[in-house]
């Protein structure tokens, strides 16, 4: 049999790279000018390489009955690891992808493609066009992992897109967004207070060395009118391997402080990463 060998390709927005795994048959890593975007193992759709994405699985998992269905709508597509995840755990379910990056489905449904079965509907678009677009109540979960480079595009910070995502969601639906700040925080607490000013109930899961402010690295935030299980996801998070921390209630408001709301016409991309933040090799 042939090894896999990378295959390397410019896409729309950059250099997209997908190298394969060596201890993993049929895994492979996906780049985005050498920023590590998405890990993908074809024999193994539950495999989650990522901690960020082994903590959105455990929302996903908690969301609903385990098995199933749900419609969910991601917002920025990668190589289609939770959308993957999903369509393995919770079989039947709807889900609708939107990535503004053409060249790089194309790639990867070239190169990794998708179960016949698998109810993934693909689409090229701008992440808040179609949200505001979106028949509203008609997601049961959004997920928003969407970078242009290493940074959440400003556009995608706001009231405004909050609402969108709350127009587009069912009663007792669940948002959840991929962020990453480092202390102090200004972008995850005016993320916050931003989703505060929508929701009635927030929580993150992160690292606790990124809360105590020891290093840059990814937050999970959770946006819903219902109540979040906040004590099965702490359970869960804080026993993988990958250990995280759930922060909801007062410590939550304690994070967010005196942070205000952003708008669009104040909105910034999330920070640059330090040099070698997300780095592989």
């Amino acid at each position: 049999m042939d090894e896999p060998i990378p295959v390397t390709r410019d896409v729309d927005h950059g250099t997209a790279k997908l190298m394969p795994d060596v201890d993993r048959r049929r895994a492979w890593l996906l780049t985005v000018d050498g920023a590590p975007q998405s890990y993908v193992d074809l024999d193994a759709p539950t495999h989650l390489e990522f901690e960020y994405a082994r903590r959105l699985g455990h929302v996903l998992d908690t969301v609903a009955e385990p098995g199933r269905a749900l419609d969910v709508l991601h917002l920025g597509g990668g190589a289609l690891t939770l959308p993957r995840y999903l369509a393995a755990t919770r079989p039947g379910s709807r889900q609708d992808v939107i990535e503004a990056d053409r060249g790089l489905l194309d790639l990867v449904v070239e190169q990794l493609p998708l179960p016949a079965d698998a109810g993934i509907a693909l689409h090229r678009a701008d992440a808040r066009a179609w949200l505001e677009a979106a028949v509203p109540d008609s997601a049961d979960v959004v997920i928003a992992d969407v970078f242009g480079g290493s940074r959440v595009p400003a556009h995608l910070t706001s009231v405004a897109y909050a609402r969108a995502a709350e127009r587009a969601l069912r009663d007792g639906g669940v948002y959840l967004a991929n962020l990453a700040d480092a202390a102090p925080f200004a972008f995850l607490r005016s993320q916050l207070a931003t989703f505060a000013a929508v929701f009635g109930e927030l929580a993150v899961i992160a690292e606790p060395a990124v809360l105590r402010g020891r290093r840059f690295g990814n937050a999970v935030l959770l946006a819903s009118h219902r109540p979040l299980d906040t004590a099965t996801l702490a359970r869960r998070t804080a026993s993988d391997a990958f250990p995280a921390r759930v922060e909801h209630g007062a410590a939550l408001r304690d994070l967010m402080g005196a942070a205000e709301p952003v708008h669009d016409e104040n909105a910034v991309p999330s920070p640059e990463p330090p040099d070698g933040a997300f780095g592989i090799g």
